[in-house]
């Protein structure tokens, strides 16, 4: 079994905002922003007010505004938006040459674990809290290219009217992939940087980045021992659910 630790949402690099969560995990899944200017077939671009009822809910439950609290930016409702991976369907594009080569390679029964940068609701030692998102147990890795035209609504990389030659989608297993119920915390800013705490890192056995260090990067760490890090989720008892929000 392999397990690749994929960071996902939008963050300050992509889209100048972090998505809220609360103090019991519940949070909003925001993807990150398509680059200006991308084309789409015909009837499949995703626009930000998708996901605009999901954090208005979010803010009515916790008595808190989404534009003067949160801070949300309200020129992202004029952008396309890069629903990837797109739980609703559960699948996850990447390019399969470079940041994505790990992913490209992987089998049935292999791991994506998603996680994101998230901005608290509620008062929290950190500015941001790092945690696990989602998780898929690998079905198939298919190229983009081969994807026939009544599927490309199911990623965003398929949506997209041009994608990279070796772009590839990853389709998961159904009754044990999806979003999180509630995410789950897994860093802390230590060292100057965010990383996976300590516990959880030897929890996980490890991962195969210096220090658990979980800020962007420009390919995905993978767990040293993916066997024993899907034992620890499996003990966590979150539900998984096939919706974005």
């Amino acid at each position: 079994m392999k397990a690749v630790l994929v960071r996902i949402g939008v963050d300050q690099a992509y889209g100048g905002w972090n998505a809220p969560v609360d103090a019991d995990g519940r949070f909003v899944y925001v993807p990150i922003p398509e680059s200006v200017g991308t084309r789409f077939h015909r009837g499949l671009e995703r626009r930000y007010a998708e996901v605009l009822p999901a954090l208005e809910s979010f803010c009515a439950a916790r008595e808190c505004d989404l534009r003067s609290d949160l801070k949300f930016p309200p020129g992202l409702l004029d952008r396309a938006v890069h629903f990837d991976p797109d739980f609703e369907h559960l699948t996850y594009g990447d390019d399969g040459a470079r940041r994505g080569a790990g992913i490209a390679g992987m089998g049935g029964g292999d791991l994506l674990v998603f996680y994101a940068g998230l901005r608290p609701a509620y008062q929290c030692e950190h500015k941001l809290v790092y945690a696990m998102v989602g998780l898929y147990v690998v079905r198939e890795v298919v190229a983009v290219q081969a994807v026939v035209a009544e599927r490309r609504n199911e990623n965003a990389h398929t949506r997209k009217f041009v994608f990279g030659p070796t772009d590839i989608v990853v389709r998961a297993r159904s009754e044990v992939s999806g979003r999180l119920e509630r995410c789950i915390s897994i860093g802390e800013r230590r060292a100057g940087a965010y990383r996976v705490t300590e516990d959880v890192l030897r929890a996980w056995g490890g991962l195969s980045v210096k220090g658990g260090f979980i800020q962007r990067s420009a390919v995905p760490p993978t767990f040293t021992d993916a066997g024993r890090f899907y034992e620890w989720f499996l003990g966590q008892g979150v539900r998984l659910l096939r919706r974005n929000n």
